[in-house]
């Protein structure tokens, strides 16, 4: 009888965390100093050094990152606040906690990222603030949505969830506007749970430390109404450590893109597009199913699935398309690319721990589908 060799499953996501986080966080619990400390501020510091940045303000995820760089605009309740219909249903909802009201600009076909001429549709004399995401670790295009942004007077903030790293004409994101970064597990770096803001603007800076601790201006003394949207030490610790190797992790995610998109070569899967001027740090490796494979992505996830491979769709619906929206009325949206790429796009593995044999069999195992 014919032994078939078994495979590791190959997942979409993998953490690493290596014997230095584990010492750091162990180091942190045997001080006994667990909430936010000294762990946290040299995080914010050299998280701030590596952007550029003057401010880094470590909160507990990066949806309270969100959050709080808009409670902080001070806006009033209806005002609009622009987002791209393709994005995880937290840059919407950030604007919904402040009483503000989401308005949805569509996206570009190729970068899944705000489309700047759909943008400036969508202002109106109520817009106070636009969130662009960096979708996938890829920037989306800073210089015509700052100069929309400037021109208006109106608030800009950073999504960078899913791009630490990157970059746009030389210059790291997060550092052009609010930046609003994620820690979460399956993030470019982690600290388990954890997020970060950045910013240039130093009064900003005040009043976001200010809100993140209950309003406290010293012990017991609360000027204004906050939240405990604290990081803890255990969590700036860990950031620390992976911050250290945040480029090594990069410079793997670049490569096995790379890899992928010279190996992958089936006639109606299209590899990601890369802009000019940008450096896409590949948080997710997305893949398009085009017309020809257009009912067959939930079949190629099942046959990869049989194979040992991991996959995902990030993400099936426009936001404004999710019950909690339609049931907010959200029923005459128009965003077309949006609705058309959430029912191609197919995530694949791309993490650092990815060996060469296992992106080989990612790509052959793809080229050999039949829809």
């Amino acid at each position: 009888m014919e032994m078939m060799m078994m495979r590791d499953f190959i997942p979409i996501a993998k953490p690493i965390i290596g014997d230095e986080e584990i010492k750091a966080v162990g180091d942190v619990l045997k001080s006994g100093m667990l909430a936010q400390g000294e762990s946290v501020k040299q995080f914010e510091d050299e998280f701030a050094g590596y952007l550029g940045v003057k401010n880094a303000i470590a909160v507990n995820n990066g949806t309270v990152a969100l959050d709080l760089a808009i409670k902080a605009l001070g806006l009033q309740k209806g005002d609009e606040v622009i987002t791209p219909a393709f994005t995880f249903i937290a840059t919407a909802n950030c604007a919904l906690y402040q009483g503000l009201r989401p308005v949805f600009a569509d996206v570009d076909a190729r970068t899944f990222n705000i489309d700047p001429e759909d943008l400036q549709k969508r202002i109106t004399p109520r817009t106070r603030a636009v969130i662009g995401v960096h979708l996938y670790g890829q920037p989306f295009d800073l210089s015509a949505v700052s100069e929309i942004c400037q021109d208006g007077k109106i608030a800009l903030v950073e999504d960078c969830a899913q791009a630490h790293g990157a970059g746009f004409q030389g210059k790291k994101v997060g550092s052009f506007a609010t930046g609003c970064f994620s820690f979460y597990p399956t993030k470019n770096m982690t600290t388990g749970e954890g997020g970060m803001i950045t910013t240039n603007d130093d009064a900003l800076a005040a009043r976001l430390r200010l809100l993140r601790s209950h309003g406290d201006t010293g012990k017991y003394n609360h000027a204004t109404l906050g939240y405990n949207y604290r990081m803890m030490n255990l969590q700036g610790a860990l950031g620390l450590v992976q911050l250290k190797r945040l480029e090594e992790f990069t410079a793997k995610r670049i490569k096995n893109a790379a890899f992928l998109n010279d190996n992958i070569n089936i006639k109606g899967i299209s590899t990601p597009y890369q802009a000019k001027n940008v450096r896409h740090v590949y948080h997710q490796y997305v893949v398009r199913v085009e017309d020809s494979f257009a009912s067959s992505r939930e079949k190629l996830m099942e046959y990869l699935l049989a194979k040992g491979i991991g996959s995902a769709v990030h993400y099936p619906k426009a936001v404004y398309e999710q019950p909690l929206y339609r049931e907010l009325g959200y029923t005459n949206e128009s965003c077309p690319v949006s609705e058309d790429v959430s029912r191609r796009v197919l995530s694949l593995p791309v993490h650092p721990s990815l060996r060469e044999e296992d992106l080989a069999y990612i790509s052959e195992t793809i080229n050999s589908f039949e829809a």
